[in-house]
């Protein structure tokens, strides 16, 4: 709730008195409407909480408000928002979470809120993310979570004042590449999704220090993940994470792909002419190693090995790859502090980072 009293902090007197003249708490009021006494202070509030009650549809009446900067509509059983809502040009914080808007409930000019920063819709019903709030450019904190989307449009780079976006929750399968123009973003939340895959682009997102992942279906990650200077990220029940702490598994190679394996390895030219298209193919598909000392490749017979990669500079982060063959793999990486200096205490610490990493 502190987000619906930022207003106070640049009003011109800090006084008690002061802030309760300027602030009306109708929360749990059974209401259905707003109150013809509290229309009569329009010009006098700043922030009205309408909370828990039984307010179906934003009233026109709330257009008088032309002072006010926060409102909390949550948890009314709301289908509809009135245009009038677009009168409010002081509105910086608007809370309507837990009720039953979907994208058509919101007035097609909602764009024109120009000064708001804060927008949690989060506990809604919508399936799809509405173009007006690509509008909103002051934006900095979005709340979506609880929802029912599927995806998130390209056009989201244009909210480049994003510090919080939060969409857990919903049904996502992937996430757009342009949310790495997002710039301004320190926290990001896309746990209880779909995802299988994170773009690359979050790369681009210096100043994130909080990601959170779990609950997905994530088996590898981008490598340039471990560029970010995270503080905190969740990655507990995704495959990555199952493969992880479970046995992998290794089917011995065929003839077919050892005799491949030799043809590659040993560079033995071979045209068309020589061998079947089919085979010629075969060989084609060869996958080279990525254990940079060893040189053999693959076809289809590989082991799978999760390796941890440098992260944060005090613990290690899991990915996974694929080898050519189990004499590949080294043993089981422990979590290991950089400087030879660390004490077994600071090492004790990174390792209770690795299971915060791994299991939230």
């Amino acid at each position: 709730m502190a987000a619906l009293y930022d207003f106070a902090s640049t009003s011109s007197s800090s006084d008690s008195e002061y802030n309760r003249e300027h602030l009306e708490d109708l929360s749990y009021g059974n209401l259905q409407t707003i109150p013809d006494c509290i229309l009569q202070r329009s010009n006098a509030l700043h922030s009205l909480q309408l909370d828990n009650n039984d307010i179906t549809s934003l009233p026109s009446s709330i257009g008088v408000f032309k002072k006010l900067i926060v409102l909390d509509i949550s948890a009314n059983n709301m289908t509809f928002i009135s245009d009038e809502i677009c009168q409010l040009s002081k509105l910086r914080t608007l809370i309507a979470k837990s009720n039953k808007l979907t994208a058509t409930s919101f007035p097609k000019d909602f764009g024109q809120l120009k000064s708001l920063e804060v927008v949690n819709v989060s506990g809604n019903h919508l399936e799809t993310f509405p173009p007006q709030f690509t509008e909103l450019s002051k934006l900095q904190v979005l709340h979506f979570g609880g929802n029912l989307l599927k995806e998130i449009p390209s056009t989201i780079k244009r909210l480049t004042r994003l510090h919080v976006l939060y969409l857990g929750g919903n049904q996502l399968a992937e996430i757009p590449a342009e949310v790495g123009y997002l710039s301004e973003l320190t926290s990001l939340v896309l746990c209880d999704n779909q995802l299988q895959s994170l773009p690359p682009t979050l790369l681009n997102l210096s100043k994130l220090r909080s990601l959170s992942l779990h609950n997905n279906k994530l088996s590898t990650l981008p490598t340039e993940i471990v560029a970010l200077n995270l503080v905190e990220l969740s990655l507990r029940n995704n495959p990555l994470v199952n493969r992880f702490v479970q046995d992998l598994l290794y089917n011995p190679p065929s003839l077919l792909e050892l005799s491949g394996r030799v043809a590659k390895i040993e560079r033995i030219p071979y045209t068309c002419e020589d061998l079947p298209q089919s085979l010629v193919r075969y060989l084609n598909s060869a996958q080279r190693c990525v254990n940079p000392q060893c040189k053999g490749v693959y076809f289809a017979s590989r082991v799978e090995q999760v390796k941890f990669v440098d992260f944060c500079g005090k613990y290690r982060l899991p990915l996974l790859q694929y080898l050519c063959s189990p004499s590949c793999t080294t043993t089981s990486p422990t979590v290991c502090v950089n400087s030879d200096s660390d004490t077994e205490e600071e090492t004790d610490g990174a390792r209770d980072r690795m299971r915060r990493v791994l299991l939230g």
